[in-house]
């Protein structure tokens, strides 16, 4: 997770509150809570590597495959959960978005935005194409639903999902007139808290 996404996160997120963060990586963004917001923070992650480096970074994680253990979560307490970069990655994102909601009273996603002019362009050439963000060739790629800006919004509308703060991102990683006005063509990523 990159420097401004970070910072949006530190900024949603309360002083004190209680976060699992599903698909952690190496658990930097829960060291940060930690340190910079007093958080208690869990890690999710099922790369044994990444898992490592959350240990090296001092941050509790749990190997588990989110699709299968986001209900596991439920009852405990966790003011907000977290999910960047990992909703367009799981088998069934619809049952992940209901079952956060029920494991935290709000929720950080992140995604990329597959609608964005850069991959639209790329797919002009008659290949899958790659970008910044989204870099891995298609046969390496660990993204299984491919969805836009508009699509995530759709779903979160049909499933009555609150989108209570949204910050959409360029290809460089910041805000902009375009990427704000016509987000699911200019803007690269997205950053929502849902409740």
């Amino acid at each position: 997770m990159d420097n401004k996404l970070q910072s949006i996160v530190l900024d949603w997120i309360p002083n004190h509150s209680k976060v699992v963060d599903f698909g952690c990586g190496d658990g930097t963004l829960l060291r940060i809570l930690t340190e910079h917001k007093s958080v208690t923070g869990y890690g999710v992650e099922n790369d044994p590597e990444k898992i490592n480096a959350c240990i090296i970074n001092g941050v509790s994680v749990i190997q588990q495959d989110i699709d299968a253990g986001i209900q596991n979560y439920k009852g405990m307490g966790f003011n907000f959960a977290v999910m960047a970069s990992s909703i367009q990655c799981l088998r069934k994102p619809r049952d992940a978005m209901k079952n956060i909601l029920e494991v935290a009273n709000e929720c950080v996603i992140t995604l990329p935005n597959f609608g964005n002019w850069e991959l639209r362009l790329g797919i002009l050439n008659g290949k899958m194409p790659s970008s910044t963000q989204l870099p891995a060739k298609w046969y390496e790629t660990k993204n299984l639903h491919l969805c836009t800006i508009a699509d995530f919004e759709e779903l979160c509308s049909e499933e009555s999902f609150t989108i209570k703060k949204t910050v959409y991102l360029n290809r460089r990683g910041s805000s902009s007139w375009l990427a704000n006005t016509f987000p699911n063509l200019f803007a690269a990523q997205a950053v929502y808290l849902i409740g």
